[in-house]
């Protein structure tokens, strides 16, 4: 599913756990060729290899509701409790918005401090334009259905503090389009507090400071605050951005008059997530990046156990 959701991979390699060679068990290799076929192919014991399902177009948000036994998610924490059993972790997990993935180390863990610990782990579940640059001639927006559907009745105060810095507090700096994109991209992560936009080099820091919030006057910067069980604004995702590129996370680009084809195109293509036109070489570059939860890193280690939320599931958790 990485691979599949991977703008460019066509084919991969994962290294299973019962490779005894090294310790790079765990690991999952994305592949591409021009030809779209592996060069080579080897059989290898502890190797699994496969090829992307972008064709079959499956879902976006896909049920991964197996757990794993001796399994760590290390790193990517956002919050921590204790709880009697793994399963009440994954309970915990996915309850919570922000939690994508789980580790729980169990009463046999060997420091007895940490025991019956449940670690809930966050990673990117909206789509995120990687570089965004400033460029003439060039259009960018993003697919209509990147609206995410919400399941709150109540419309989110779309406050706004213009010409407004908050500085400090920065935990994550990401390229963003506009201060209703920043403050999507705030809303979705559990550890954002509040968050400043630059509209001069197109970035968003997101910063986390639960004690205060200071702000101070500052031209081309707005500020704002997260939203929090409520259905935010889309006006992030019907703009059209001129003057702006999206550089990278290509799936394809083909040749197209105007930019409301591109998007049209954007729009049917269940793969694309955002898109950007240039004017001059009437090229359309349909993008995506990965949604799905994908844990920074797996490592063996004795008495825990990891997971995933079920949230995706139609399972009664």
């Amino acid at each position: 599913m990485l691979c599949t959701q991977h703008p460019s991979c066509l084919f991969f390699t994962f290294i299973r756990p019962d490779w005894t060679k090294d310790n790079a068990y765990f690991q999952c290799y994305l592949k591409s060729t021009p030809s779209g076929q592996p060069p080579s192919q080897s059989p290898h014991l502890g190797f699994t290899s496969g090829f992307s399902l972008k064709s079959c177009n499956p879902d976006p948000r896909p049920c991964f509701s197996q757990v794993f036994q001796n399994v760590d998610f290390p790193g990517a924490d956002y919050r921590a409790l204790f709880t009697p059993d793994y399963e009440e972790c994954q309970r915990v997990c996915t309850q919570d918005p922000g939690c994508q993935f789980f580790t729980f180390l169990n009463g046999e863990f060997t420091d007895n401090k940490y025991r019956f610990k449940c670690h809930l782990k966050f990673s990117w579940n909206i789509p995120r334009t990687p570089v965004v640059n400033k460029r003439t001639g060039a259009t960018s927006g993003f697919a209509q259905k990147s609206s995410q559907a919400q399941e709150f009745d109540t419309t989110c105060q779309n406050q706004l503090f213009l010409n407004t810095d908050i500085p400090g507090s920065d935990f994550e700096e990401l390229d963003s389009v506009s201060p209703e994109h920043c403050r999507v991209l705030c809303s979705a992560h559990p550890k954002c507090t509040y968050f400043s936009f630059s509209s001069n080099n197109l970035k968003c820091f997101l910063k986390n400071n639960l004690n205060e919030l200071v702000s101070t006057s500052k031209d081309g910067i707005t500020s704002g605050i997260p939203a929090h069980f409520c259905k935010l604004d889309d006006i992030w995702v019907k703009q059209i951005f001129e003057g702006v590129d999206f550089n990278g996370s290509d799936i394809r680009n083909e040749l197209m008059d105007h930019v409301e084809l591109c998007q049209s195109k954007c729009d049917e293509d269940p793969n694309c997530q955002f898109f950007t036109y240039l004017d001059e070489r009437r090229e359309c570059y349909l993008k995506r990046v990965i949604t799905m939860p994908a844990p920074p890193k797996v490592n063996k280690l004795a008495n825990v156990v990891s997971g995933f939320s079920l949230r995706n599931c139609n399972l009664v958790v």
